[in-house]
């Protein structure tokens, strides 16, 4: 068995004169928490639903968990899971009663009830599905989602919905998938979550990728200089350096220990994102 579950070479799909995926090479190793990143319209969704099998490439080649998605048959199917960012379409019966149908599909799934209690249904077990709030509809969505025990689970936008304590209660649940292997596409609009989870980052636009690394070191967030600031007596000031610690310490010196006002901002995820979005963006208009 290889040890990379995702290997893209080249992969495009155009849509008319519009390429919606423009080339791009990926390879994700097993276990990995990889998260796709981009601003509406930059082709995640169709390189994922690429990946998926769910549509054709017009070129490049791929191969998910060593077959190609495009012509793989149903037990390869049976090996993935998949986390719509719609609601799926279910059965109109009880939540245990959904889970349990769809758990019928695969070969060797897993115990319908443990499952409804990881995603934090165990309440809900009974309830029919129609009575279900918006959080605890994606909560269902999850469990069907991993209910096959699938070796790589695609999850596009799970946490819409979720109230902060449900999205942390989440994240939690897909940090044990991780560490029990599952390897998981995450895409999300959500920055901290990619942040939270992710082992490494993509960010996508224009149908490119811009960059790909872990969320501490994106775009050289790792070495970049951060900005210190302080008070001046009225004024605000600020100095960007590649040594904050050397520049408190003067700055400490110069006001007997205690800096006024003092901050210190290294770029975020998001400021990283920001920047690489707009480049494209820039591009794309020259």
């Amino acid at each position: 068995m290889s040890d990379t579950a995702i290997e893209a070479v080249g992969l495009r799909k155009s849509y008319g004169g519009t390429e919606a995926v423009a080339g791009i090479d990926l390879s994700v190793p097993r276990g990995e928490v990889f998260a796709l990143l981009g601003p509406n319209g930059a082709g995640k969704s169709t390189a994922v639903e690429i990946l998926e099998g769910f549509r054709r490439r017009d070129g490049g080649t791929v191969r998910v968990l060593g077959e190609d998605p495009g012509r793989a048959g149903r037990h390869w199917r049976s090996r993935i899971g998949i986390v719509w960012q719609r609601e799926t379409l279910v059965p109109q019966l009880s939540v245990r009663a959904v889970v349990r149908h769809f758990a019928g599909y695969y070969p060797a799934p897993e115990d319908p009830d443990g499952v409804i209690e990881r995603v934090g249904l165990a309440d809900k077990a009974a309830a029919h599905v129609n009575s279900l709030s918006g959080g605890q509809q994606r909560r269902l969505d999850v469990a069907l989602g991993i209910v096959g025990r699938p070796e790589l689970l695609f999850l596009d936008e799970p946490t819409t919905g979720f109230d902060p304590r449900a999205r942390r209660d989440f994240w939690d649940l897909l940090r044990g998938l991780a560490h029990g292997g599952t390897t998981i596409v995450l895409t999300t609009h959500y920055l901290e979550e990619a942040e939270a989870l992710a082992d490494r980052v993509c960010v996508l636009a224009g149908g490119r990728i811009r960059a790909v690394d872990s969320p501490a070191a994106l775009g050289g967030r790792a070495t970049a200089r951060a900005t210190v600031g302080w008070a001046d007596g009225r004024r605000r000031r600020s100095v960007r350096t590649a040594e904050p610690t050397r520049v408190i310490g003067a700055l400490a010196g110069a006001h007997d220990g205690e800096v006024p006002e003092l901050t210190v901002h290294r770029p975020t995820l998001e400021d990283v994102y920001l920047d690489l979005v707009r480049d494209e963006r820039a591009e794309a208009s020259a």
